[in-house]
């Protein structure tokens, strides 16, 4: 007589377009104890925004399931009218090297139609295999990037002539945001494509805080020109330059380099020692302004790509 042969567990993988509170806060401990070996989040902030609040156009979430337990997440974002879908996907790491994480990015693959895009952050090794080993290709770089905070070397905010500087007031300010914001990152989808749920599920934050989100005004019309919002990362204990942007026809003339350095200010002011941003590796020009402004690149994440 032989031994029964153990069963083998059972791996489902659920695709939905939206989450239960349960199931987001399932996802949420996986995320969490990802982060603690990984050192960084697997899902970005978008994505764990989009975790709440319901169904979302263009957006879904695979489970990954062995018997009842959740190793496994994926998201997939199809919103953007000319890129390929964009897909981030976490296996929980006592449960790594069992061929779960290619199978949340077969699953991805098949439910964007063989064409995506997926992010790497932190571009581990792991990930860099698993993206070779599904057929795609690097195509962009996400540099992270971090500066200290010190206050005596920190540069002077000079506006230029007849433009004036306040902070954000929710709800009076938010259409000429959004609008402004629109303006200045047409060319770029993730951040310009922001809609008035997007800034609210920000403003629903626990880490918002309108005193260090910084408008431009052009005093002659009154047109929101630029802006400055900045993120306190409070576990971390470090500074966001979140987002910096000026419109077209308003660059060149040194608004962004003193909103950056006004925000600066403000992060150094809450007695936090270090400050980061995200910029995009091919952006040269923003990287050198950077470069300059004394930040050096922390860490990068890496998006690949099915071929095109």
């Amino acid at each position: 007589m032989t031994d029964a042969a153990p069963a083998v567990p059972a791996r489902t993988i659920q695709t939905l377009d939206a989450l239960s509170p349960e199931q987001t806060e399932s996802v949420l401990s996986l995320l969490a104890e990802a982060a603690r070996t990984d050192g960084q989040q697997a899902v970005s902030e978008q994505g764990r925004l989009q975790l709440r609040g319901g169904p979302r156009e263009g957006i879904k979430h695979l489970l990954l399931y062995v018997d009842e337990a959740l190793l496994g997440y994926a998201q997939l974002e199809d919103t953007d009218p000319v890129e390929a879908p964009a897909g981030e996907l976490v296996v929980h790491p006592g449960h790594r090297g069992h061929g779960h994480g290619r199978a949340l990015g077969s699953a991805l693959l098949a439910a964007s139609g063989k064409r995506l895009r997926v992010w790497a952050h932190g571009g581990h090794s792991a990930a860099r295999h698993l993206a070779q080993v599904l057929g795609l290709t690097l195509f962009r770089e996400l540099r992270q990037m971090r500066r200290p905070l010190d206050p005596e070397q920190l540069a002077v905010a000079a506006f230029p002539a007849g433009v004036s500087v306040r902070t954000f007031v929710p709800g009076q300010d938010d259409a000429a945001w959004l609008a402004a914001n629109a303006d200045a990152f047409a060319h770029h989808p993730e951040q310009g494509s922001l809609t008035q749920r997007d800034l609210d599920d920000r403003k629903a934050e626990p880490w918002f805080d309108p005193a260090g989100f910084f408008l431009a005004f052009r005093e002659t019309d009154g047109e929101l020109v630029g802006f400055h919002w900045t993120k306190v990362h409070e576990a971390e204990q470090l500074g966001e330059v979140y987002v910096v942007g000026v419109r077209p026809g308003a660059q060149g003339g040194g608004l962004g380099k003193a909103l950056t350095a006004v925000g600066l200010r403000h992060l150094a002011a809450q007695g936090l020692p270090t400050a980061m941003l995200y910029v995009d590796a091919d952006n040269k020009a923003a990287v050198s302004v950077y470069e300059r402004l004394g930040f050096v690149t922390h860490e990068t994440d890496l998006m690949y790509r099915t071929e095109t």
